[in-house]
């Protein structure tokens, strides 16, 4: 599959372009999201594309929502057909990386859930003991599985800027206690699901990120992606140990190689290697085919 660093579609007009989406209104009811081959790491956007992995986030993402159905229903909408928006250019363009969603109030925070003691988590805990204000046990090394998975959200920032950590009474306040109760029992019911059919498939799921919107009756809904190697830290069961920074299947590799050098971590990003492109493509491929078998 040829690299697609941003969509060129004109027949409909564009709402937004994000780190790795690019959102077009279709109508006013709905949306096309195109999952480009973006990578964004520290919340910059690199230089260059990843051959191949907004096909898989799309994949991935689809394989997942299927799956939670019982939980809360999602965004999609299979049902809209694209051809009364598109030319057949502009569909074969995006073919593969695209999905047809409901336009939905997005909840402007981000649910993240840990399972494991690694990333920011691990940094908070050095100092204070805690993760967003959650005390955990004392003595916890890094990459340690956590007694219990714990819901840490998140600010969602703008383009270019650094997520930031926020209580869960904070939360509470932004959206309510009785809609910060159901993202935040839906993220862990999700992460739970998640984690054990992943764990049989010999991929531990360290920690991932979810976001919800709301339909015009307020009934909660999973939007966005879905434990895809770009939200998620995914590890290899099999070389897992606690004490080290586990090898991953995901972006975190590309961080990893990013810490080598002297950047600032502010835009405009460094140039990757064509070897480090290489290896984070089929990465990606690889948590696609353990997930899904596809």
């Amino acid at each position: 599959m040829q690299a697609l660093y941003e969509s060129s579609i004109t027949s409909v007009p564009r709402l937004h372009k994000g780190k790795v989406r690019d959102i077009y209104a279709l109508g006013d009811a709905h949306m096309l999201i195109v999952t480009s081959d973006r990578l964004s790491a520290f919340d910059v956007i690199l230089p260059q594309p990843i051959p191949g992995k907004g096909a898989v986030l799309t994949a991935v993402t689809n394989f997942w929502m299927a799956r939670f159905t019982h939980i809360l229903p999602n965004h999609l909408a299979p049902e809209v057909d694209l051809t009364k928006y598109l030319t057949p250019d502009e569909i074969r363009q995006i073919e593969g990386r695209f999905v047809v969603v409901k336009k939905l109030k997005a909840l402007p925070i981000e649910a993240v859930v840990r399972g494991y003691l690694i990333g920011s988590g691990w940094k908070d805990y050095q100092k204070t003991g805690a993760v967003c204000g959650i005390t955990l046990p004392a003595g916890l090394q890094l990459a340690d599985r956590l007694p219990e998975p714990i819901f840490t959200p998140a600010d969602k920032a703008p383009v270019g800027q650094h997520d930031e950590n926020i209580s869960y009474a904070e939360v509470e306040q932004r959206i309510g206690k009785d809609l910060a109760a159901q993202v935040r029992d839906a993220t862990l019911a999700i992460y739970r699901e998640a984690s054990a059919y992943a764990a049989e498939r010999g991929i531990i799921i360290a920690d991932t990120k979810f976001e919800f919107g709301l339909d015009a009756e307020g009934r909660l809904h999973l939007i966005d992606e879905v434990l895809t190697p770009d939200s998620s830290r995914f590890w290899p069961a099999a070389t897992y140990r606690p004490g080290i920074s586990p090898p991953s299947f995901d972006k975190q590799f590309v961080r990893d190689y990013l810490e080598t050098l002297d950047w600032n971590k502010q835009a405009p990003g460094p140039q990757l290697p064509a070897e480090i492109i290489e290896k984070t493509a089929a990465k990606y491929r690889e948590a696609q085919r353990l997930l899904t078998g596809v």
